[in-house]
């Protein structure tokens, strides 16, 4: 079976492992994660933050997150900023989907030899969750989330998956949609690629120096068979 379109020998490969971030580069969820950041900072009588102000914190473990929302917020109630978050986003979490092309593309490079791995903020309930779709199984070798490691910048999210699978840094390649991926990926000592349809602009993209910044799946498919 050829795979979009590829009947040739997969070319040598530049990296051999492709941590993708998650909400926002291959999920469609940026709008629905807003809209459950703003409830929640509600629900405890906080002020909602706008939508750029909660799209900035996308990415980011979640009480880090929440907490940069929604800096009026006091400490003492954090844990239930928390768990209304949780029982916002788990009430429209089947609202989401994966954006289109994003099979193909994770296809595409499994047959071309790749290591394909997730790398996000969200929870390990959270991921396994997303995970449960029938089209996703067997599709990653691995992952980590910000529960079970640190959060994003921190770098230990990828050094754990290169240790795990024995790859060199300049063997890896982080692909998301925020400038705390690029973060992570420059903090590990691997390259990245940048999406601009997800949770941040572009405009602090170019300092953190991506190889390249995907206007849409289809590009950034384009880019990796290409590059990749």
């Amino acid at each position: 079976m050829t795979i979009s379109g590829d009947s040739e020998r997969p070319r040598a490969r530049r990296f051999d492992l492709i941590a993708f971030d998650w909400d926002g580069t291959l999920s469609d969820s940026t709008a629905v994660i807003v809209k459950c950041i703003q409830a929640a900072v509600a629900d405890v009588g906080g002020s909602p933050p706008s939508d750029a102000q909660a799209s900035y914190v996308i990415g980011m473990a979640l009480m880090p997150a929440l907490a940069r929302a929604a800096p009026d917020v006091p400490p003492e109630k954090y844990p239930e900023l928390g768990n209304r978050y949780r029982h916002h986003f788990f009430r429209h979490q089947d609202d989401i989907s994966l954006f289109a092309g994003v099979l193909p593309m994770l296809a595409a490079l499994r047959w071309r030899g790749h290591l394909l791995c997730v790398a996000t903020g969200k929870s390990r309930r959270g991921l396994n969750d997303a995970l449960r779709d029938p089209q996703l199984h067997g599709m990653f070798d691995g992952s980590r989330t910000a529960d079970e490691t640190a959060g994003k910048p921190h770098p230990l999210m990828l050094q754990e998956l290169m240790a795990e699978f024995g790859v060199e840094p300049d063997r890896v390649l982080m692909v998301g949609d925020t400038t705390h991926d690029l973060e992570l990926a420059r903090n590990a000592g691997c390259a990245s690629v940048a999406v601009a349809y997800g949770a941040h602009t572009t405009q602090g993209f170019a300092a953190l120096g991506p190889l390249h910044v995907a206007e849409s799946v289809a590009n950034l498919h384009q880019w990796l068979l290409e590059n990749a």
